[in-house]
C-alpha cells in the first residue's frame, strides 16, 4: 500500500482493517516517499508499526509505489504480491478470499473488482464505455482494478520488474493500465473471485483527493491507454474476443 498528503491522517485504518482479517499477510508494508510522512507517523500509525507494519522510504512512481519499490528491494518474488489502496475498509475475509484464489488459480491475476477492455474494430473503446466483469472466468479482457485489491502471482511481477520504469512515460498516474498491459503481453489472464465486483466501504474524508478525479471523470485514463497499448496488443486483446469474455463493442 501507499499513501500521500491527507490520507496519512486515515490510512491507518485501512491498515488496520487488513490487520483484523482472517489471514494476516507475512509482511504489511506502507510505502511513503517524503522524508516528513516517513519521520512523522500519526499515532496510528506508530501502533500498527509495533505489531509489525513496516514503513518505507521510496522515490516517488505515484500509484506504482504500491508495488514497484518491492520490486526492486525484494530478495525473493517467489510469493504472490497483494496491493490495496489506502481509502477501504477491507472485509475480516478480503485476505482469506485473494489467499484462496491464488491457490486454486496460481498462474492467474485474481482481483475483487475488474471491467472489461471495450474493443472496437478500430481499437480500444473511451474507458467510461467499459463494461464491469460479470463473470469469474479468466481472460486477457478483465481488467484488474486495484482500488478493491489484486493478487499477483510471480510471474507477473517478475515482468513488472523487467518492465522497470517505463510506466513514467506510458501511464505514470494508471497502475491499473501498466499491470493489466504487461499481463496481456506475458500471456497472463485476470480472474474476478466473484462473477460480480466487490467495492469495500470507504474510509470518510478521504475522496477530497484522488486518481477517480483525473483519470476517469476527466478521461485522463484514455490518454495514458493510448500511450501504452500498442497495436500488438490491440490484436492479442481481439483474439481474446473469441474465448466468450468480450464486451459487447461493434
Amino acid at each position: 500500500m501507499t499513501t500521500y498528503g491527507e490520507r496519512l491522517k486515515t490510512v491507518h485504518l485501512a491498515l488496520e482493517s487488513i490487520a483484523a482479517g482472517t489471514v494476516l499477510p507475512s509482511r504489511l508494508i506502507l510505502w511513503v516517499d517524503t522524508e516528513e510522512a516517513y519521520g512523522h507517523r500519526s499515532p496510528g500509525l506508530n501502533r500498527l508499526v509495533d505489531r509489525g507494519l513496516e514503513i518505507r522510504l521510496s522515490s516517488n512512481f505515484g500509484p506504482h509505489t504500491k508495488y514497484f519499490p518491492y520490486l526492486l528491494c525484494a530478495e525473493s518474488l517467489e510469493k504472490p504480491l497483494v496491493t490495496g489502496d489506502d481509502d477501504l475498509l477491507y472485509s475480516r475475509w478480503w485476505l482469506e478470499g485473494m489467499v484462496r484464489a491464488y491457490d486454486s488459480n496460481p498462474l492467474d491475476v485474481n482481483c475483487y473488482r475488474a471491467h472489461v477492455v471495450g474493443v472496437k474494430s478500430g481499437g480500444i473503446a473511451p474507458y467510461r464505455e467499459w463494461e464491469r466483469c460479470l463473470s469469474d472466468k479468466a481472460s486477457h479482457l478483465n481488467f484488474p482494478t486495484g482500488v478493491s485489491g489484486c493478487i499477483y502471482p510471480k510471474r507477473l511481477q517478475e515482468e513488472l520488474k523487467r518492465a522497470g520504469t517505463d510506466f513514467l512515460g506510458a501511464c505514470p498516474k494508471a497502475d491499473d493500465v501498466w499491470i493489466h498491459v504487461n499481463a496481456l503481453r506475458a500471456g497472463i489472464k485476470v480472474r474476478q473471485i466473484r462473477n460480480r465486483p466487490l467495492r469495500f466501504p470507504l474510509v470518510p474524508g478521504t475522496q477530497e483527493t484522488g486518481l477517480y478525479h483525473s483519470n476517469v471523470l476527466k478521461d485522463g485514463n484514455d490518454v495514458q491507454i493510448g500511450r501504452t497499448y500498442t497495436a500488438e496488443d490491440l490484436l492479442l486483446l481481439q483474439a481474446s474476443m473469441k474465448d466468450g469474455s468480450w464486451s459487447k463493442f461493434p
